[in-house]
């Protein structure tokens, strides 16, 4: 059954997605005039299909191979690798006939749409589940540094006012790319103002930590409810207050995660004080790190602010931003050596698993936003076969002053697919062998 709901996952992310982009298309052509001969969700290889209509000059349908789909447009030589149209003059209607601004327009109509819907995706996703955020001036007491943190400049207690000379808006921009990819951060630190700068290959330091970065945990905290039987059989109890851990004192729950990761399948020995008294007891830690309660701030320390329209619609362009920005970052440093393809590149088996076996519309609708810009980044990186490529043709045109030859185009457009047939082909041998052979 969890293989079932993550295949419905992602077909119903990626049908979206496709369908926006391709409508991107094909809205832009039907404004100029330009006959859109097919409309295909997924591919219909070898002309297979699972329904098809034609309505006017145009077939809309589904194929059978889920992974993608495609606008024809008539005059243009596109990955149908349709070369009929050659043997006849320009058409009013026909791509070709049009002038370049009108053909880049109709070429980026796909990527300004998965934009426009990752937009609309995450600020719908920061209303409907997040609802509030954390501005950094509520953490009265800064944040939680954790080993990695303190080994790369940071300290419990800090105030990060500005990351890259910008001023952090949410706290949890403080646990963001922009901070793993190398950042310089400006920080109060008891009053002082210090910079720290961070290492650009922080990410890959954090992939080995055992425990987290930074978090908001830096508050004294008591037990809220007690959630494992093991953490019941030790006397646990709600309103317990943990001091300390192994004769290790505790003063924040940030302290208790860290302590806790540290003595994963141990025995902790808690001083707890409860009420008037001052107890000890011994309770084991779980494989996760974990001992079995929830806890509460004490006291709360939080101030949230709600999102609104405004600030969620600018959140999401925010955020979806730094993300294209930091799949261009990222692939540079695969070209660069810098990471590993194979660490990095994933099929749509890898994504499928991260939608999960449980069908969370939390994380569904996150992730599709996700994807919806990386879709957007991905499309526009100039190889041929892409629309990146087709745009990378139209500025050559203008700058050149006459068009690329036909035949050209068909060999860029072969070269193309071969590259992305071979991508495809990595990436899918790649999450094959992590699931059978790791």
């Amino acid at each position: 059954m969890g293989v079932l709901i993550m295949a419905a996952q992602l077909l119903l992310g990626l049908g979206l997605l496709v369908f926006i982009h391709e409508l991107g298309h094909f809205l832009a052509a039907r404004a100029f005039g330009i006959r859109v001969e097919k409309f295909y969700i997924f591919f219909d290889f070898n002309g297979w299909k699972l329904w098809s209509k034609t309505i006017g000059d145009t077939e809309y349908g589904i194929g059978w191979f889920p992974l993608g789909g495609y606008v024809k447009i008539s005059g243009m030589v596109d990955e149908s690798m349709d070369k009929s149209f050659q043997t006849t003059e320009p058409q009013p209607w026909e791509f070709r006939s049009k002038p370049t601004w009108q053909r880049f327009i109709v070429m980026v109509g796909g990527i300004t749409m998965n934009v426009i819907l990752g937009i609309f995706i995450f600020a719908y996703w920061l209303l409907q589940f997040k609802k509030e955020y954390l501005p950094p001036e509520s953490l009265k007491d800064g944040i939680y540094a954790y080993q990695l943190a303190r080994d790369n400049g940071l300290q419990t207690g800090d105030k990060i006012l500005e990351i890259n000379g910008k001023p952090v808006q949410r706290s949890i921009d403080l646990m963001s790319l922009k901070v793993f990819f190398g950042a310089k951060l400006k920080i109060d630190r008891h009053g002082e103002i210090v910079e720290v700068d961070l290492p650009d290959d922080l990410f890959q330091k954090f992939k080995t930590a055992k425990d987290m970065f930074i978090t908001t945990e830096n508050f004294p905290f008591t037990v809220d409810s007690v959630v494992s039987e093991e953490a019941i059989k030790a006397g646990l109890q709600a309103g317990d207050r943990i001091i300390s851990f192994n004769d290790e004192p505790v003063e924040s729950f940030g302290e208790m995660r860290e302590l806790t990761v540290a003595n994963a399948k141990k025995t902790a020995n808690l001083r707890i004080v409860r009420g008037s008294d001052t107890l000890g007891i011994s309770a084991p830690v779980s494989e996760f790190g974990t001992i079995g309660f929830t806890h509460a701030p004490s006291p709360n320390p939080y101030e949230h602010k709600k999102y609104t329209l405004a600030n969620a619609f600018y959140f999401g362009a925010k955020d979806g931003w730094e993300a294209i920005y930091f799949n261009a970052v990222g692939l540079g440093k695969i070209a660069t050596r810098q990471v590993s393809a194979s660490d990095s590149v994933q099929s749509p088996i890898a994504i499928a698993q991260i939608y999960g076996p449980v069908w969370d519309w939390n994380r569904f609708w996150y992730l599709t936003g996700l994807i919806s810009f990386i879709l957007a980044f991905m499309n526009l990186l100039p190889i041929p076969a892409l629309d990146g490529g087709h745009v990378m043709f139209i500025i050559y045109e203008v700058i050149r002053g006459k068009p690329v030859s036909d035949k050209f185009l068909e060999r860029a457009q072969v070269v193309g697919m071969v590259l992305l047939l071979t991508l495809m082909t990595f990436a899918f041998g790649n999450d094959l062998y992590k699931i059978f052979f790791k």
